[in-house]
């Protein structure tokens, strides 16, 4: 048996910006893994063509659906879905989310709020729609992803994706509180700075001039452990949370960032 044996999960950006492992795409491929049944979620069939690709074998486990995540309706008809489709939810895991650079000057207001809607709004809203079912049947697993740059400045002004993410911790922790008694429990994955296919494809581009290397060498230069990891490592800290051997564990945190948030300098 797995760590997931018949478990239904929910993971919302399921797909990637490019080849490889991004978060969602090494969640959900680590989920199926490991037993699960899981609804892949994505704004668009695109990115999430190469996740069903790595899941082939297990193709009657996974099932693609495209919602955008800002919209309360969308995310409100995701959950039926998947209640349709599997019967049941017994995970949501939240990763939908990214940074716009600027602080207060720099950034717009418009941009503010996308910011505050994608990264922060998004997981209140998945969680007002799958509570109430997890908490009916006294059982389910809630795990958000946030980031480094919710509990630090991690190298640029990113003043809406900080604020965002330092509230997906706080909104993880009242939610744990208030449903432990229901026997949901509500955790926090913080990833650091990955190496995922983002990199490539949009932040060399908005803090290194297009130069990859160069931004790959400024994040490596932050990590005590002297390499970054990837998607993977994420799955693997979301695996253990969602699963049966964190039964005990609510309202907290792992960190995944090889050292660099602990860092002093």
């Amino acid at each position: 048996m797995g760590r997931l044996d018949k478990k239904v999960a929910i993971v919302t950006g399921a797909g990637c910006v490019g080849p490889g492992w991004g978060n969602g795409r090494a969640i959900a491929t680590k989920f199926i893994q490991e037993g699960a049944s899981v609804f892949a979620v994505d704004l668009a069939p695109e990115p999430l063509k190469e996740t069903l690709a790595y899941n082939a074998a297990h193709k009657d486990r996974i099932i693609p659906y495209t919602c955008d995540v800002t919209k309360l309706d969308q995310i409100e008809a995701m959950i039926s879905a998947c209640i349709s489709q599997f019967g049941t939810i017994d995970i949501l895991v939240n990763n939908v989310g990214g940074s716009q650079k600027g602080g207060p000057v720099e950034l717009s207001t418009q941009d503010w709020q996308r910011q505050i809607d994608y990264n922060l709004t998004s997981v209140f809203m998945a969680c007002k729609f799958a509570l109430p079912y997890m908490a009916e049947k006294k059982s389910g697993s809630i795990v958000n992803i946030a980031s480094t740059s919710g509990l630090r400045w991690t190298g640029a002004a990113q003043v809406g994706y900080a604020a965002a993410k330092a509230a997906v911790i706080q909104l993880s922790k009242v939610v744990a509180v208030e449903y432990a008694s229901h026997g949901v429990r509500v955790n926090t994955v913080v990833p650091g700075q990955l190496h995922t296919p983002m990199v490539e494809t949009r932040l060399a581009g908005q803090r290194a001039g297009g130069d990859v290397d160069a931004l790959l060498k400024q994040r490596l230069a932050r990590i005590p452990l002297g390499f970054m990891g990837d998607g993977r490592d994420t799955a693997n800290a979301v695996l253990f949370l969602a699963s049966d051997e964190a039964r005990f564990i609510t309202g907290t945190e792992i960190v995944v960032d090889g050292g660099m948030s602990v860092r002093c300098d």
